[in-house]
């Protein structure tokens, strides 16, 4: 079973949750592309890396998973998948979440200069789960939707919101968990 990023529900609000999210490391990939194709061409090198197109930088048994005769480690798959607008127009941030108990010393070297790991502070957001196609159309009326109800329950976002993937694309579109999630101030 993959792994999902943890967080603790702090309260149920119309149209969303408030959740306290931890610390915690994302492999990132950085795309010029329309919304759907982002995640479809940040993809390849992510997986790669979780693959073992890494260079291990702890020694042996010091970290979440130990490296083969390569010197190169498989990081376990992890959900969601994120996507988040980047610092130019049609950009946007695809990331991977590290595996929990991850840390920069422990993880190992992306290879593909393109792949970059950062870590994320803890922080309290709103998410509104749904299912459905990942579509930017669908996304994007969760986020307007979120938008408004962070806003009409008293709360200020602090940050640029979050579209998270759960499933594999072969899960059928009306079974999938899709997340839109917006962080706020404290």
């Amino acid at each position: 079973m993959t792994e999902r990023q943890p967080y603790r529900v702090v309260s149920r609000h119309p149209g969303f949750e408030l959740r306290r999210y931890p610390a915690h490391l994302v492999a990132e990939v950085q795309v010029q592309a329309s919304f759907t194709r982002a995640p479809l061409e940040a993809f390849r090198p992510l997986a790669a890396y979780i693959g073992g197109a890494n260079r291990v930088r702890h020694p042996i048994g010091a970290g979440p998973a130990t490296p083969d005769a390569t010197g190169t480690t498989k990081i376990p798959m992890t959900a969601p998948v994120v996507q988040e607008e980047g610092e130019r127009p049609g950009a946007y941030l695809v990331q991977f979440v590290m595996p929990a108990g991850s840390t920069a010393a422990t993880l190992p070297e992306p290879v593909d200069a393109r792949v970059r790991i950062r870590e994320i502070p803890a922080q309290l957001a709103a998410a509104m789960r749904f299912s459905g196609r990942w579509t930017e159309k669908a996304f994007g009326q969760r986020a307007t939707a979120l938008g408004r109800s962070v806003t009409a329950a008293g709360l200020q976002p602090t940050g640029a919101i979050r579209y998270a993937r759960f499933d594999p694309p072969w899960k059928p579109w009306f079974l999938r968990r899709n997340e839109v999630v917006l962080p706020v101030v404290e």
